[in-house]
């Protein structure tokens, strides 16, 4: 199976996080994949053989060409035949810049892209290498006139300090009173801020344990958690498994969406 990563040009760091690609090299084989939310919303490319996905436990046949908007909670995908796919890991305010959707309406959702921005025609990926086909879709969004974000600056600074930040701070910075910059965060991103900084608290988690070897009563506080099982607590809401149970290093699309 192959995982792969790409840069965007710096022209557009402001709305695109990394293109991926994942490819199962002709491989059929059934592999279920659990997905963990990350605070990024993508776009998704089909080239290989449909996915099955289950959100809210029913399993569904996925579209070709989709967008996925912020999600809550972990949820499984499994391939019908050989994977291949191109993902563009957005901004977290990018969807909302660029296409004027409601974020809050994507939440949990995996839709047809077609159908939610029917104006943005993608070339077909089985036509082109991964190289070709990032440029075909950083044209497709440089064309667009992206609106202003106004909850830009609060997201980089809850990313700047991992999730541990003060809703009072966050919102002096962006220069609105609390209420409205949930709603601002709803509008934009999809999740409140408080929920959005917890899923970074995650990420913070996964970043960590790739870089050394910690304990989890000394994860704990260095996230932010008032202690050990409070992490854990979290750490099992969003993933449904045990943080000293999980395997941080097994080769699947968890770990290669939460690893920098």
């Amino acid at each position: 199976m192959i995982y792969k990563r790409k840069e965007p040009t710096p022209e557009l760091s402001d709305f695109i996080e990394c293109f991926w690609i994942v490819d199962s090299e002709g491989d059929t084989t059934l592999f279920p994949q659990k997905i963990i939310p990350d605070g990024f919303p993508e776009l998704i490319f089909h080239y290989g053989d449909p996915y099955r996905i289950c959100i809210s436990g029913e399993w569904e046949l996925q579209s070709k060409n989709l967008i996925a908007g912020q999600i809550t909670k972990y949820f499984y995908l499994e391939n019908s035949g050989v994977s291949g796919m191109i993902g563009v890991k957005m901004k977290p305010w990018a969807i909302h810049s660029l296409f004027g959707l409601n974020m809050a309406s994507l939440v949990d959702k995996v839709w047809r892209l077609e159908e939610i921005v029917p104006d943005f025609v993608c070339p077909e990926p089985a036509l082109h290498s991964f190289d070709e086909f990032c440029v075909a879709i950083e044209s497709l969004i440089l064309s667009r006139k992206p609106n202003e974000s106004r909850v830009k600056r609060g997201v980089e600074a809850i990313q700047l300090n991992h999730g541990m930040l003060d809703l009072s701070y966050l919102s002096s910075q962006i220069g609105v009173g609390e209420r409205q910059l949930e709603r601002l965060f709803k509008n934009e991103i999809g999740l409140s801020p408080k929920f959005y900084a917890r899923i970074i608290r995650l990420s913070y988690i996964f970043q960590q344990v790739e870089e050394g070897d910690y304990g989890w009563a000394q994860l704990a506080y260095q996230a932010g958690f008032t202690d050990q099982s409070h992490l854990i607590k979290n750490f099992k809401e969003f993933t449904g498994e045990d943080p000293s149970k999980y395997d941080f290093d097994h080769p699947d699309m968890a770990n290669f969406f939460m690893r920098k």
